[in-house]
């Protein structure tokens, strides 16, 4: 009797215990619990926190509300311009009504990636090969609002699609290739030519402006020995008022002299010479006529005033 009644308590415990698990719930923040009462779902879901449910008469279904994504494998395109590419993509997801998610698709995964494919093929087809490679960022947004569309009714939120490769064909690499190459070296080319030109357009500046500098510093140089040579005749003239003709003549003998003693044989004279001479040549006239004595009468003082004219005639 007493082991039967251990027994029944036993199982009577482990019963309430089952109970009690199947009856309490504890539902954490990013998940919720749909509850299905006799096979009918209830208008709200359940959660977050302590959630309080009826054995064997409601079965709780669990619901994640975290972002979760998809790996799509790579498919097979067709692009507009018939050039066939591997493409594969991430899907990103979020569940925003839990009763929709799990009444209206029974696999969401599969679904989607379903839909998925099929809107990639048909986005990718009516866009041509160079911007399928250059517009992925449009093709994304495409691709989400489409996809956005479909799983809306399903209480889902499509929050990003992400395409992660596209692999054209090998003899299309090759081109892409060969055209990236030339298009380097034109842009070489082209950068070597203005790279030129700019050294060209700065050397011309420069001997341009070495050129204005130097006729700007030869008128400069020019001014200055023009006036230069201006004051110093103002000084030899301010000078030469001040002399005498002697010594006009003495410096006239000292030029010849100094000609005499060069090594040249032929001297060139200016007109002026004679008429600067003649001082001398009256100078010297004085000096040798005969000078006159008592006895001698005005004759002979005429006489020897006109025998001094002989050496003036003669000169």
């Amino acid at each position: 009797m007493a082991i039967g009644t251990a027994i029944v308590l036993l199982v009577a415990l482990f019963v309430v215990v089952v109970l009690l698990s199947m009856a309490i719930k504890i539902v954490p923040e990013y998940k919720r619990i749909v509850v299905f009462r006799l096979g009918r779902a209830l208008p709200k879901d359940k959660g977050p926190g302590l959630v309080l449910l009826i054995p064997f008469i409601d079965r709780p279904v669990w619901v994640d509300l975290r972002e979760q994504f998809l790996d799509i494998e790579p498919q097979t395109c067709i692009t507009k311009d018939n050039a066939p590419i591997s493409v594969d993509f991430l899907i990103y997801w979020r569940v925003v009504d839990p009763r929709d998610s799990v009444i209206r698709v029974a696999n969401f995964a599969g679904a989607s990636q379903g839909i998925a494919t099929t809107t990639l093929r048909a986005v990718i087809g009516d866009i041509v090969l160079d911007d399928v490679l250059a517009k992925r960022d449009e093709i994304n947004q495409i691709l989400r609002a489409k996809l956005d569309e479909v799983t809306d009714r399903w209480g889902v939120k499509i929050t990003s699609v992400e395409i992660r490769e596209i692999i054209p064909p090998k003899d299309v690499m090759d081109a892409m290739t060969r055209q990236m190459s030339a298009e380097r070296n034109r842009r070489a080319m082209v950068t070597e030519a203005d790279g030129k030109r700019e050294a060209a357009i700065k050397v011309a500046e420069g001997e341009k402006q070495a050129a204005i500098l130097k006729a700007e510093g030869e008128r400069q140089a020019a001014i200055l020995r023009a006036e230069g040579f201006a004051l110093a005749l103002e000084k030899i003239y301010n000078v030469a008022k001040t002399i005498d003709a002697k010594t006009l003549s003495l410096q006239y003998l000292e030029a010849l002299k100094a000609l005499g003693e060069g090594a040249s044989t032929k001297f060139i004279f200016p007109m002026e010479f004679e008429r600067f001479l003649k001082p001398l040549q009256e100078y010297a006239a004085r000096a040798f006529s005969p000078s006159p004595t008592s006895g001698s009468g005005e004759g002979e003082g005429e006489g020897g005033s006109g025998s001094g004219s002989t050496p003036e005639e003669g000169a």
